[in-house]
């Protein structure tokens, strides 16, 4: 890091991304008018979905501040896009169009962005109204002007956010999507360690759930920089003096144990909050036999017991192996490799170098799937372990600013080591 300082143009990357990421924390300050400070603090202590929501804002919905959405409408369109690639025609002609339609893909990613963060920023309002934070959400009569225009500033939020991130992956330093919500997750540490100090009477316990939090970001570290390097050759034909001549070069194709990073998370916990949400609404119900079998169901996926964590488990393993292949097969490596001369030792170009990276990659998957899993429940086990109840130990939290800091380290490596400078991850 000093290193990267001593240089100016690195220097001023670094700079341009703290100011960005500063003006992203006053924007997360400004409400939305009318908010019930005291309600809105109630309900975020009670509900799994807005702390999961609140997670990919930044902190900024605990505020319901203009941009309480964070980036998170980008996320849902980019993960659609991912998925709609290998079934559109159109779209995956696009993705093997290279950067052109990349480019293209990107923008239809902003457009979708846009009609996503505003049905999202209108059922939030009408969640908080529900819950007595606001008042006066609704399409109709006087109500209509007033939510359009928290709609309409939401919505902005959003796209100013998406804005600012894509300002920093160009001028900066590090994927500014990723940065936003990394900003928002570490600006949430000092209150929450803090809490957990002043709960006092564990000290013990709070030790304990340090030591605990480390290994995890140690163990984060090591499965996500894991991978196994396939080898390749490639061939080579030179003409010199009239006569063709034959040369071979060597390198390898990194398989990631973890391909899947966070996804599989997002999508497991989605569904696991799903039911139990659906249930609230109905425990009041007046007849009988569906207020008590949503309180059964809301009961059964409630965060503190053992099936809920059970269920997230095998969610995460299963939505792991998904996710990977089908970023997997949109990469068409045996496709890709057979155009440029390229093979595996031993391996026949075209189909049989296809199925033999399947095999490899399913292979390695199991660990990162497994991997995903342990971490996915791991604060249920810390907590239970430590007692300690005022710090939540957040695993896609921690997923996200681990690998946000090692991509952005790999970076500032990269900058460095094309200026001749020794580098400094070991």
């Amino acid at each position: 890091m000093v290193d990267a300082f001593g240089q100016a143009d690195l220097r001023r990357k670094l700079l341009f991304t703290f100011a960005i990421l500063v003006i992203f924390r006053f924007v997360a300050q400004i409400p939305v008018p009318g908010v019930d400070t005291e309600a809105l603090r109630r309900i975020f202590d009670q509900s799994q979905l807005l702390g999961m929501l609140n997670l990919f804002s930044g902190g900024a919905m605990a505020n319901l501040s203009i941009a309480s959405m964070g980036v998170y409408p980008y996320i849902t369109a980019s993960i659609i896009m991912q998925l709609l690639v290998p079934v559109v025609p159109r779209l995956e002609a696009l993705s093997k169009e290279g950067e052109a339609g990349r480019n293209q893909i990107n923008r239809y990613t902003h457009w979708m962005t846009i009609p996503l963060a505003a049905l999202q920023g209108y059922g939030q309002l009408i969640l908080f109204q529900s819950q007595g934070v606001l008042t006066g959400v609704g399409l109709s009569g006087p109500r209509l002007m007033p939510t359009v225009a928290m709609v309409l500033s939401m919505t902005a939020g959003t796209v100013f956010l998406v804005w600012l991130g894509e300002l920093i992956t160009e001028r900066g330093i590090g994927n500014g999507v990723s940065l936003i919500i990394f900003g928002g997750i570490v600006a949430t540490f000092p209150s929450m360690i803090g809490q957990g100090f002043l709960g006092g009477g564990n000290l013990g316990g709070l030790i304990l759930f340090g030591i605990l939090g480390l290994a995890i970001v140690f163990a984060i570290v090591v499965f996500q920089e894991a991978q196994r390097r396939i080898p390749v050759q490639y061939a080579r034909s030179l003409i010199r003096g009239g006569r063709m001549y034959r040369q071979s070069g060597a390198s390898h194709i990194p398989l990631r144990v973890n391909s899947a990073g966070m996804i599989p998370l997002i999508f497991a916990m989605s569904l696991m909050i799903f039911p139990g949400t659906m249930a609230s609404y109905f425990t009041t119900a007046q007849t009988s036999w569906v207020a008590s079998s949503a309180d059964f169901v809301r009961r059964l996926f409630d965060s503190t017991g053992l099936f809920y964590w059970a269920v997230f488990f095998i969610l995460v393993v299963a939505f792991t192996f998904f996710y990977t292949m089908v970023v997997f097969q949109q990469q068409n490596i045996a496709e890709n490799l057979q155009k440029n001369g390229g093979f595996v030792p031993g391996i026949r170009p075209g189909r049989p170098t296809a199925d033999y990276l399947n095999r490899v990659l399913m292979r390695i998957t199991w660990g990162g799937a497994i991997f995903l899993g342990v971490v996915a429940v791991m604060p249920f086990f810390v907590q239970k372990v430590t007692n300690v109840q005022a710090i939540t130990l957040s695993s896609t939290g921690l997923l996200i600013v681990v690998g946000v800091v090692l991509d952005t380290m790999r970076q500032l490596e990269a900058q460095l080591l094309m200026r001749r400078y020794e580098g400094f991850i070991r």
